[in-house]
């Protein structure tokens, strides 16, 4: 596992996801057996990779990836370190015969996504990203929604998607200074339309189209250090989204926006029969028969409480953390086969959008999407 000192390596990845698989005694194969992950920790910085170690109780760590990558036993290689030397980890861990399983981007440039996802793919190897937000409860109830019909023909999305990230200078930022600088790879585009692009294809349409605009809204930041550098990255991005079916998907992602919705991310689906809002757990619904009719009259204040006219989906099945779950899934992909359909191809078209929405704010236009081929 390299990466796992960084904020999503770490929490997500090693704490909620292989180590709790490990606490728990491994992962139900379907002839029964049981399937026990042993990590080793990779990482630069020895002492702080040591750190981790050793709080959680993992025997195995070291700086030398190579020398991890030789050993035969370790059969997977995982990385959620920095965009812009992730394709050439994987393809390391993949000439030394390596399956392969990463966060996204898999890459900044479409070109360099596009090339190991054929690399993958002749390897024979198993491969993966993580598409994490098609396992929240949320979202899977949406998804429920629209399989079942209940939304009749779907008319537009709307995704609200944000917090306020601090500047650092009397308040430490939640996120690290290389996501605002561009010459790191950071940017919200690259970053959250990779995730855009999974969520709307899986949850809801096929992508046709984008329009896309950025924005740097805080120019300048203070780092880790204290020290204050220009912040020349997106730190915002409106998009417009053409699916196909003729549905319109509308989201904005930013980094200085304020909450006031019912989660850090929330989307609206309106339907001819029915409407949902979902937020990461969450989800209402409001069909056509209870659909109130309010009175538009700006001379008195608003009588209705528009919020009580929604229901709220149950919990009828219980919601593991969705990173864990599709670890479990990939770990099972590599065992014995089992079904998985988040190859690297997926990181390439999270990419394709990416670098699309880049292109429609550089050139203020609308941008097909084409079919990648691989």
């Amino acid at each position: 596992m390299h990466g796992i000192t960084g904020r999503m390596g770490y929490n997500q990845h090693l704490v909620r996801s292989v180590l709790a698989i490990r606490d728990q005694g491994g992962v139900q194969l379907s002839n029964g057996d049981t399937l026990q992950v042993d990590p080793i920790l990779v990482g630069r910085n020895l002492e702080k990779v040591k750190a981790v170690a050793e709080k959680h109780g993992v025997a195995r760590y070291s700086d030398d990836l190579d020398g991890a990558l030789a050993n035969p036993e370790d059969e997977i290689f995982f990385d959620a370190g920095a965009t812009k030397i992730r394709a050439g980890l994987l393809e390391k861990a993949l000439a030394a015969g390596k399956h392969v399983y990463c966060e996204k981007p898999t890459s900044d440039d479409l070109e360099i996504a596009i090339d190991i996802a054929k690399k993958a793919r002749a390897s024979g190897l198993k491969h993966g990203v993580v598409q994490d937000k098609l396992y929240l409860p949320g979202l899977m109830k949406l998804k429920m929604l629209r399989d079942s019909g209940f939304f009749g023909e779907i008319l537009s999305v709307r995704g609200e998607f944000g917090y306020w990230v601090f500047e650092g200078d009397w308040q430490k930022a939640q996120r690290p200074s290389w996501n605002y600088r561009k010459e790191d790879g950071g940017g919200i585009i690259i970053d959250m339309l990779c995730h855009w692009r999974y969520v709307l294809d899986h949850t809801f349409a096929p992508v046709k189209s984008v329009s896309c605009l950025g924005a740097t809204h805080i120019p300048t930041r203070v780092d880790e250090n204290g020290k204050t550098y220009k912040a020349d990255a997106d730190d915002a991005a409106y998009a417009t989204f053409e699916l196909e079916g003729g549905i319109i998907a509308q989201v904005n992602s930013s980094w200085a926006v304020r909450v006031r919705r019912d989660d850090l991310v929330t989307f609206q689906v309106d339907g001819t029969h029915g409407s949902a809002v979902a937020g990461l757990h969450k989800c209402w619904t409001q069909h056509r028969v209870n659909t109130p009719k309010p009175v538009w009259n700006p001379d008195q204040p608003q009588t209705m409480d528009f919020f009580d006219d929604w229901e709220e989906v149950p919990d009828n099945w219980p919601a593991d953390n969705g990173f864990k779950v599709q670890w479990e899934e990939f770990l099972r992909h590599v065992a014995e086969d089992a079904p998985w359909e988040f190859g690297l191809e997926a990181g390439a078209r999270g990419v394709q959008l990416a670098e699309l929405g880049l292109k429609s704010w550089e050139e203020r236009r609308w941008l097909d999407v084409p079919e990648l081929k691989f």
